[in-house]
């Protein structure tokens, strides 16, 4: 199902903010976890959006919004928090950090997240892409891993967080 997929920047995140809640509100709809609540991921979206290399794609089907991507360019270290870098990567390579790709309900299994995931990360200059994705969906990180990415490790970067597989794909060769 291909999908009008726009692109955005870090002087429209005030304008996107309640899309985002949105999209985020009906993914999450059944789900009692505070980790997951509205005002939690309101928090993340102001910090992420905060960032001048904030990039978002939002895809749209008609007039509805059925899912985005976002995610900014790392300082050094990424996800790692200070442990050691993977060895296959000096200490000047660049991140950007695919910190939320989420679809709707009913755009899932048609492609619509890779459509997102290719539409923001295209166009990054970083020499790899991460992320994280919660251990406890496999199938997720299946997907990842057929799109070009490898887990690393794993951390718990928040005391009421997942356990997160950090996973990492390098653009460097165009893979």
């Amino acid at each position: 199902m291909p999908l009008t997929i726009k692109h955005y920047g870090h002087a429209d995140a005030p304008a996107l903010r309640e899309v985002l809640l949105d999209i985020h509100d009906a993914v999450y709809r059944d789900d009692q976890d505070t980790f997951h609540s509205r005002a939690r991921f309101a928090e993340f979206v102001d910090s992420w959006s905060g960032k001048g290399s904030w990039s978002c794609v939002i895809g749209y089907d008609g007039d509805e919004a059925v899912g985005f991507a976002y995610g900014a360019a790392f300082q050094p270290g990424g996800w790692w928090k200070g442990s050691p870098l993977p060895q296959d990567y000096g200490s000047e390579a660049t991140s950007f950090a695919l910190s939320e790709l989420m679809i709707r309900e009913g755009w899932r299994k048609t492609g619509a997240s890779s459509q997102l995931h290719d539409a923001l990360v295209s166009q990054r200059a970083e020499d790899r892409v991460t992320l994280l994705v919660d251990t406890e969906h496999p199938k997720v990180q299946k997907l990842y891993e057929s799109w070009g990415y490898r887990k690393v490790q794993e951390q718990r970067p928040f005391s009421d967080s997942p356990l997160f597989a950090v996973m990492v794909k390098d653009l460097r060769n165009g893979t």
